[in-house]
């Protein structure tokens, strides 16, 4: 009777590709389809600032932390305690790629992506506004947040332009938003 009552909550119908990111393709300047070879980083900023605690000491390694240390302190180091803004590495040193995947904000009604290239000392900033909504297949298969892209902009530091490809956002893997950079290290 137990088995029974299993059987009825487990659904073969959920996706099993069932992860939301915005895809992102990289395109020369005249729109061949590329692979980048610099290094890319991408972060994003999220609201408000955070406490970051230095410690320096001559003829040592400087050590960052989110929490004051008192040992560093009584091995001689000194602290400095500054404000910093409160961003998160989404991609890290992303290279030879010819497209990545990128997280959306769920709450928010835009993004703003900072490129930093490991070749080029400017890096660009991409600010994309959206709509998300929550989408639910089966009961059983849980929530997942989808997003309409409305529109997208960006910096020129090593990007000639971007546009939206494919404005829904959901779990089909579709390139979303192509970037056409100027330049390009293949």
């Amino acid at each position: 009777m137990a088995m029974l009552s299993l059987m009825g909550c487990y659904s073969n119908n959920c996706p099993l590709e069932n992860t939301v990111t915005c895809n992102y393709g990289f395109y020369d300047s005249q729109g061949t389809a590329i692979t980048y070879a610099d290094a890319i980083t991408v972060s994003t900023l999220k609201p408000g600032y955070k406490t970051v605690y230095t410690y320096r000491k001559l003829g040592n390694p400087t050590v960052t932390t989110e929490e004051p240390d008192s040992t560093l302190i009584e091995q001689g180091y000194t602290e400095t305690k500054t404000q910093q803004r409160n961003d998160t590495v989404l991609v890290n040193k992303l290279t030879n790629a010819s497209s990545m995947k990128v997280p959306m904000s769920y709450f928010h009604d835009s993004d703003t992506l900072i490129f930093s290239y490991d070749r080029i000392t400017l890096k660009d900033t991409i600010k994309i506004q959206h709509i998300s909504y929550p989408n639910v297949e089966l009961p059983e298969c849980g929530t997942y947040r989808f997003h309409t892209l409305q529109s997208v902009t960006t910096t020129e530091a090593a990007i000639d332009h971007i546009e939206i490809s494919e404005p829904k956002v959901n779990y089909d893997g579709a390139t979303n938003i192509k970037i056409y950079f100027n330049g390009v290290v293949e």
